[in-house]
């Protein structure tokens, strides 16, 4: 593992809450008429707008706004994207940054926007994301024509993520296998058993995206289960271990993947103090307890690994939680064996059992140790810079007990932890305020 040089973040200057929650359904876009002509400004103002009447306020009560986007010049051909959409949320003449950090954007635009209200220079903060992970734009052509991104474009994006000249592809360092060899050398597991852990994820993500209207693999058509009975199988673990399922290194199948798509998500936070006059929803706040992060680059071995130890560091010393207080956790998994390293770094499950607690099923949105209830990269789906903001919205409705899909008890306290494109690592703990 990587030596990482610490940072002790202080406590934030006066308490931010969470006051609204906005998300597109994550789609591929050009698979359906009634999507294919949508545009940035389209399921961005979407979003946006969404939160601000979760939150109910108006474009008038935001003081300024975040628009992520991971790859913006791959996917929408503007430099300054930020400037493309604030006629759409009614918010001309308000300041706004454009930032991209991979697919740990949407963690980010919240740590951003908690911070500059925490400072006091704003009291209400927009942060919204958006991404085209499946419909590219066309060079030269209007932005609501777009063509499919195909995996073999994709690859060539990921190349955009690291120092070519000294360090190695993306697909070769966070990929595929690295966490799930690390996981399974470190607790003398075996081949098989690692293998039919990492394909019982898959299997219970579908599940919990099930009937989520929200989530681009939300039908019975999209459960394993079912293209195993069609393939001839009884057994839906002998299904996804065989040739049906097939590997993408020496450990990783392709059910462990993103399921790349579009979508937005956005995010409205502002000072607590002054969110029950400012808000018109009636709702408790959600309280941002806290932030933890890290930033490795390529060269780094394990760098999830490294940066997801310290960022959980940083979160529980600044916050004051302790692992136990965890009722709920969500994790950026587009390489779906982040699930199990996560789980035991945060002391959500103890070191060593989260590939039994999956066996189990007590990872599942009905499970005692729930993760990802809505199904998270390779099921809800993977709209790189989006994700994370949808991940706040479905924690949100979670504390709120509006979830589509609730878990055993509403809960009070969640750890969010962002990570993407092989730089940062973002832990998030968020509460409900009593």
């Amino acid at each position: 593992m990587n030596y990482v040089n610490q940072t002790n973040p202080g406590k934030l200057a006066r308490s931010v809450s969470i006051i609204g929650v906005g998300c597109t359904p994550f789609r591929e876009t050009l698979n359906d008429p009634e999507t294919a002509g949508y545009t940035e400004g389209d399921l961005f103002g979407y979003a946006a707008l969404s939160a601000m009447e979760d939150a109910g306020i108006t474009p008038k009560d935001v003081d300024f706004f975040y628009h992520g986007c991971a790859s913006p010049l791959n996917g929408s051909n503007y430099l300054t994207p930020n400037m493309q959409v604030s006629e759409w949320i009614g918010m001309r003449g308000k300041a706004s940054v454009h930032h991209s950090e991979a697919c740990c954007t949407g963690y980010l635009a919240v740590d951003q926007a908690v911070k500059d209200v925490a400072s006091g220079k704003y009291n209400c903060v927009l942060a919204a994301c958006v991404e085209f992970g499946d419909a590219l734009a066309i060079q030269g052509k209007p932005a609501h024509i777009r063509k499919k991104f195909s995996f073999d474009e994709f690859q060539i994006s990921t190349e955009w993520l690291s120092d070519n000249a000294y360090t190695r592809h993306l697909m070769c360092n966070i990929g595929h296998d690295n966490i799930a060899a690390w996981y399974m050398e470190k607790y003398g597991l075996t081949p098989k058993q690692v293998d039919e852990a990492l394909c019982m994820l898959a299997v219970n993500a579908r599940h919990n995206s099930l009937g989520n209207p929200l989530a681009v693999d939300n039908t019975e058509d999209d459960l394993y289960e079912t293209a195993a009975k069609v393939a001839g199988y009884d057994d839906v673990l002998a299904y996804m271990t065989s040739p049906h399922n097939p590997r993408v290194g020496g450990i990783q199948r392709i059910s462990g993947l993103e399921h790349k798509c579009d979508g937005a998500a956005a995010v409205i936070v502002c000072a607590t103090e002054v969110a029950e006059q400012l808000c018109g929803n009636g709702k408790k706040p959600i309280e941002v307890l806290g932030v933890g992060n890290c930033a490795l680059e390529m060269s780094n071995p394990l760098l999830e690994l490294s940066g997801t130890i310290e960022a959980t560091r940083q979160v529980y010393n600044v916050t004051g939680v302790k692992p136990g207080e965890i009722d709920l956790l969500y994790v950026n998994d587009f390489i779906i064996t982040s699930q199990l390293m996560a789980a035991e770094v945060t002391g959500y499950i103890p070191e060593g059992q989260a590939w039994k607690y999956v066996m189990d099923g007590r990872t599942n949105a009905d499970g005692d140790k729930p993760i990802n209830p809505n199904g998270g990269r390779t099921a809800f789906g993977h709209a790189h810079a989006a994700s994370g903001l949808a991940d706040f919205y479905d924690a949100v409705k979670q504390l709120r007990g509006e979830a589509f899909k609730p878990i055993r008890k509403i809960p009070r306290t969640v750890l969010l932890r962002g990570f993407g494109g092989g730089q940062n690592l973002c832990n998030v703990i968020i509460r409900t305020k009593e």
